[in-house]
């Protein structure tokens, strides 16, 4: 266990003498639990004789794939999430390859949630690997926060898999804590040593701190996050524009956040990639098709409706152009959403253009103004005068929302979703919205 010490020296404590060595918590506790190498420990959890070996879950390196996770196995050979699958096969040959049993982690994920809600009701999911909780002592409860991450971790570690946890007085420092000591460890950041513990670390250890941020602070000569904490206001403002004296209160560890169950959902989204580019209008109309129907699922789980809907295009050359168009009223059916992305087609695509993936937004909600992010917005027309009927439609919604809520996602396929599976990389990301 690592903890920041008021004598500026980092410390490892082994955990039965934590207790002994713990002093009172003044302030607020935040906690960010993250499970380490998630979807890989959970295949190394379910397949004992792959304990120890390197395991990459992910995409064919023959498709297009991605690496949506490795073990520490498989990292200790420089594969990395994001890589490019046949990049990662190059750098560990021997590797054990899976696509994933996302259910599975779902699952897995919901217990480990289960664990943190039993122990404070202020939880904020970020992903299915990775949650705030708030911890702060009370009177009713006035025990150790650190005492109560080290509970954390073990009941986690019953389950079959281990995390890392950051405890500090906010969530830039939590999240920042959670990666300095990874598998299966806690850093403690005791109030009042914040900005001695972020002063030194790169400016990449923070987040909302990017690859193109990062580079402009660098022109400024600002690589740490110390730094930045000192930076002249101007040059703050040049980087982060409005955000400026926000990112300055994370450098410092002074942000003032808070845990929140839920954050407004501004979109809701699903994009998808194939193994190889689809030049056929039937094609990409079938993909449109597949994309609509798992956004309309997710808004009907959800309880919303929208009435901006958006299409999303990647070429073959790697350039991506994008529509938006404002609908008569909100709506959650996918057929009408899918109908209108299809008379949209048609300014973003020219047949025999190569088409490598094809993505489908919903959003504003609740008669929000709509925001004006993509290449151009259309005017509304009427979709396809092919749909069927208002209750037809309803009908097949309603069925089929019930037979994959009992039998899973996947338990009533369509032609179109078929037709597009036989053609996906095997890819799958992090995205909350894919395992709620």
């Amino acid at each position: 266990m690592r903890f920041e010490q008021d004598n500026n020296e980092t410390a490892f404590v082994p955990q039965d003498m934590v207790q002994a060595n713990d002093s009172s918590w003044n302030g607020r506790a935040i906690m960010l639990l993250d499970l380490d190498a998630f979807f890989a420990s959970v295949e190394q959890l379910d397949h004992p004789a792959w304990r120890g070996k390197p395991v990459i879950v992910g995409g064919s390196a023959d498709a297009r794939g991605v690496v949506s996770t490795c073990s520490y196995e498989a990292r200790a050979f420089g594969v990395r999430s994001a890589m490019a699958a046949a990049t990662a096969r190059r750098l560990c040959p021997q590797a054990i390859w899976t696509p994933g049993h996302f259910s599975r982690y779902r699952e897995m994920s919901r217990q480990v949630m289960a664990i943190m809600e039993s122990e404070s009701p202020f939880i904020q999911q970020v992903s299915v690997d990775e949650a705030f909780l708030d911890i702060t002592p009370t009177a009713h409860r006035p025990e150790s926060p650190v005492s109560v991450a080290m509970r954390i971790q073990r009941r986690v570690h019953e389950l079959g898999v281990t995390c890392s946890i950051g405890l500090g007085v906010s969530k830039a420092v939590a999240k920042t804590a959670s990666e300095a000591d990874k598998p299966r460890g806690i850093t403690v950041v005791y109030p009042g040593r914040e900005a001695a513990f972020l002063a030194p670390l790169p400016t990449s250890r923070m987040s909302g701190i990017g690859p193109v941020a990062q580079a402009h602070l660098k022109d400024f000569g600002i690589t740490t996050l110390g730094q930045v904490a000192a930076a002249d206001p101007d040059v703050l403002r040049r980087v982060f524009g409005k955000n400026a004296e926000a990112m300055r209160a994370r450098c410092l560890g002074a942000d003032t956040d808070g845990i929140s169950a839920g954050e407004p959902v501004k979109q809701v989204s699903n994009e998808i990639s194939f193994a190889h580019d689809l030049t056929e209008r039937a094609d990409i109309e079938a993909a449109i098709g597949t994309v609509a129907a798992k956004v309309g699922r997710r808004l009907r789980l959800k309880g919303l409706s929208g009435s901006t809907v958006s299409l999303k295009i990647r070429y073959a050359n790697l350039n991506v152009r994008s529509a938006q168009k404002r609908l008569p009223e909100p709506t959650n059916d996918e057929y009408v959403i899918a109908a209108h992305l299809r008379s949209m087609l048609g300014d973003l695509w020219h047949p025999g253009t190569a088409v490598r993936l094809v993505g489908c937004g919903v959003s504003r909600f609740d008669g929000e103004a709509p925001v004006q992010d993509s290449l151009f917005e259309l005017e509304d027309e009427a979709p396809d005068a092919s749909l069927p009927s208002e209750e037809q439609r309803e009908n097949l919604k309603t069925a089929t929302d019930m037979v994959r809520d009992r039998f899973g996602e996947y338990a009533v396929q369509f032609g179109r979703e078929m037709r597009t599976r036989q053609n996906l990389t095997g890819s799958s990301s992090k995205n909350p919205a894919d395992y709620k």
